[in-house]
């Protein structure tokens, strides 16, 4: 053992191998091992690996070969990117990972990535927060999948906040999905953005209301890679953000007195 040995968990973004952030990109050009989820992630991606890496499809591998590999780089002194789709952060199988690492005394390091929730606000050109219509984002998936729900993070619950919110993992079961935001309490006229594949050439963006979720899934056929968006903030106009009134101040800018009278005035 060499003492060299490390697992770089890379979050690749959506899907355009562009999004990779420089130290991914490094991660992967150092790494002797790298490890990809061929299905989720552009092989582009990989133009980044050395020509003498060697280069596994995750598709066809359980956690226990890929523990495998990694108590391999402990015995061996090798570097392992082991490339995750989206952000590792976000349902990918990672705090496993570095559970076992951990075990193995192998050093890990978790570099972020693009989430698909930011690439479809951002494909959409959309700012998720809207000032006095959301200022926050709910992150979630249906429930009754391959994975419990723990109690309490039921999709109508949720909705109750009527802010905005992505929903992963939920488009085979659109009816359900559709059922639970308006339950919630999301008007049935609530905007909806459904975005397929994005950042992917096949990227497909649809808008739709909550009450015609389900037939706009069903319409263009999509079971797999889609990502919801709901929410006011999705058509939302007309406000203004404090950050940039010339009332507001900071430590780097002073405030105008009438705008800041104003502002205050506002504010009630």
């Amino acid at each position: 053992m060499t003492g060299r040995a490390k697992v770089t968990i890379v979050g690749a973004g959506p899907g355009a191998a562009d999004l990779l952030t420089f130290r991914a990109a490094r991660a992967i050009a150092e790494a002797d091992v790298v490890i990809w989820a061929a299905s989720l992630v552009r092989p582009e991606v990989l133009e980044h690996a050395r020509p003498d890496a060697l280069v596994l499809d995750s598709a066809a591998m359980s956690l226990e070969d890929v523990v495998a590999v990694y108590e391999r780089a402990r015995r061996e002194g090798l570097r392992v990117a082991r490339i995750h789709s989206g952000d590792p952060a976000l349902w990918g199988g990672t705090q496993e990972q570095v559970d076992r690492c951990a075990e193995l005394g192998v050093e890990v390091e978790i570099v972020p990535g693009v989430s698909s929730f930011s690439a479809v606000a951002a494909a959409a050109g959309r700012e998720l927060t809207i000032p006095e219509v959301a200022q926050s984002v709910v992150l979630t998936r249906l429930g009754g999948g391959k994975t419990p729900m723990p109690p309490g993070e039921e999709v109508r619950e949720f909705a109750r906040h009527g802010t905005t919110m992505a929903v992963f993992l939920s488009a085979a079961r659109s009816g359900r999905l559709a059922a639970e935001l308006l339950e919630g309490g999301y008007p049935a006229d609530t905007p909806v953005i459904v975005a397929h594949q994005v950042t992917w050439p096949e990227e497909a963006l649809v808008r739709c209301t909550v009450g015609t979720l389900e037939e706009t899934v069903k319409a263009h056929k999509l079971w797999k890679h889609t990502l919801f968006l709901v929410g006011p903030a999705l058509s939302a106009s007309g406000t203004r953000s404090h950050l940039y009134h010339p009332g507001h101040f900071h430590g780097f800018r002073r405030a105008d007195p009438a705008a800041r009278r104003e502002l205050r005035t506002r504010r009630g």
